[in-house]
């Protein structure tokens, strides 16, 4: 049966992939993005997707968002919380106070205004599916990322809280801990590793490929598709649960 499912930060990354692989089983997406330029392209490469522009993090934003959903999907079955940002690599003397906010902002009063505003769509079905995205540093410490590490295991508490609260009404809520994951962001990564620790960025990348069972970083697709099984039909009774997707990842270097 078709799908309403709208991914928050939708226009690139994780995020697209996920809107294009709902919409390949047949569901019907809604992406929202804070970039519109992103949300242009996306929407150029895939005209079956629908879109908003706006920034999780104010509450105005994500009313517009909601109510688009209302308006192209007329209701919604999936919530994808994939909005989230990195902040600096630094230690935590150094790291930046209005940096902390931005990351706390954004990763978890975004996650909470964007789930709080799309409970009562997902009520009115009876049923539906929240995919939180946390990361790798939800499940280990992260150091010299200390804004990032701190939200993302914030999440796991937000996701456990939540399936206990709305499993009830049939909404399964569960999270999803990528590591690293090939494309323009993770290279964005091991530089500003490299930044602090003094090695290349070759170096990094090999470092944290020595860290996992797993010699590869994930592709986005992979998680897409463990986003698609999460919100099916044989994942009604799994719930509450974290998801790691990262190469069996030792720590978070």
């Amino acid at each position: 049966m078709s799908q309403r499912v709208l991914v928050t930060a939708g226009a690139s990354g994780i995020g697209l992939a996920i809107a294009k692989a709902f919409a390949a089983t047949g569901d019907r997406v809604h992406i929202a993005d804070v970039d519109p330029e992103a949300v242009r392209a996306a929407l150029a490469e895939n005209p079956s997707l629908s879109a908003s522009v706006g920034d999780v993090s104010r509450a105005a934003d994500v009313d517009a968002m909601m109510a688009d959903v209302r308006e192209h999907l007329g209701g919604l079955d999936v919530l994808v919380s994939n909005a989230g940002i990195a902040g600096p690599t630094a230690p935590v003397e150094e790291y930046d106070p209005e940096a902390w906010n931005a990351v706390v902002t954004v990763n978890l009063t975004g996650s909470f205004e964007v789930v709080r505003k799309a409970v009562p769509l997902l009520k009115e079905n009876g049923r539906g599916t929240i995919l939180v995205m946390s990361s790798l540093a939800g499940r280990v410490g992260y150091p010299n990322r200390i804004a990032y590490a701190t939200t993302k295991w914030g999440l796991v508490g937000f996701t456990k809280t939540l399936s206990l609260e709305l499993g009830p009404h049939g909404i399964t809520v569960n999270s999803i801990h990528p590591g690293g994951v090939e494309g323009p962001r993770l290279d964005r990564v091991f530089e500003g590793r490299a930044a602090v620790s003094g090695r290349t960025v070759e170096q990094e990348r090999q470092a944290a490929l020595d860290n996992q069972a797993i010699k590869s970083f994930t592709a986005p697709a992979d998680i897409a598709a463990l986003a698609v099984f999460l919100a099916g039909p044989a994942a009604r009774t799994i719930s509450g649960q974290q998801f790691s997707i990262d190469g069996d990842s030792k720590a978070a270097q």
